[in-house]
């Protein structure tokens, strides 16, 4: 299978790729953050996945992937997803180092050992992050949300996935309750790209109390909300 003949830094960037903008077009700049490199290197790095036919760069207009470089995409995804859940679900790894360690076991995994895991955890449909797992085919069904930078103030919200992947900022977003399936309130937003003010609105049967937590524009970029109007509905 063509995935598994490509470098495990390409299979990165890729993956990359689809968590930042499912298949639309992403920025180099966009990238480069995403996996901690130089754009200089992130460039170069495009340059070579584009003669591969894995991806297809339009100046100033960003990267796409083409369905050869969406096939291997998915497939890494669906490994490390997959991943996520029995390191979650069955070793009790806390849920801010999911990503960090499913990476490091995704790469090494064959495609009989991806699906036997796919039975063994009753095909799940999402990761602890609230990402959907691609398919064997790798389909999989966009999440039906906004970013909670975009959410309106007054407004509450349901939390469907975290897209964060570095350690340090899902340590932060856990600590402060921002987790798949909890309620937000948007308080305030403060002027010129100020961070926005939430209310975090725990379950009724948790027992805790509300709290009010500020999280900049940047961070809020890696929560995908859904209205709870909508849901309710």
């Amino acid at each position: 299978m063509f995935a598994q003949q490509v470098s495990q830094s390409t299979e990165m960037y890729l993956k990359a790729m689809v968590e930042l903008s499912g298949r639309e077009a992403v920025g180099i700049s966009r990238l480069a953050e995403r996996l901690n490199v130089t754009p200089v290197s992130a460039n170069e790095m495009v340059k070579r996945m584009d003669d591969q036919g894995l991806v297809k760069h339009t100046p100033y207009k960003g990267v796409t992937l083409t369905e050869k470089g969406s096939e291997v995409a998915c497939n890494v995804l669906r490994r490390q997803r997959l991943w996520e859940c029995f390191l979650y679900e069955h070793l009790k790894i806390e849920w801010a180092r999911l990503y960090e360690l499913a990476c490091s076991l995704e790469h090494a995994t064959a495609p009989e050992v991806t699906e036997a895991l796919a039975v063994f955890l009753g095909d799940p449909k999402t990761c602890p992050r609230g990402n959907p797992i691609p398919a064997a085919d790798g389909s999989f069904t966009p999440l039906n949300g906004i970013l909670l930078s975009e959410a309106a103030v007054g407004e509450t919200v349901r939390v469907l996935a975290v897209n964060a992947a570095a350690t340090d900022v899902l340590t932060y977003l856990q600590e402060r309750g921002v987790l798949p399936g909890s309620e937000l309130t948007v308080v305030e937003a403060a002027p010129l790209q100020g961070p926005l003010t939430l209310r975090v609105n725990p379950a009724e049967e948790s027992g805790a109390v509300q709290k009010e937590i500020a999280l900049g524009l940047s961070l809020a970029e890696f929560v995908i909300v859904q209205s709870t109007q909508i849901t309710e509905e």
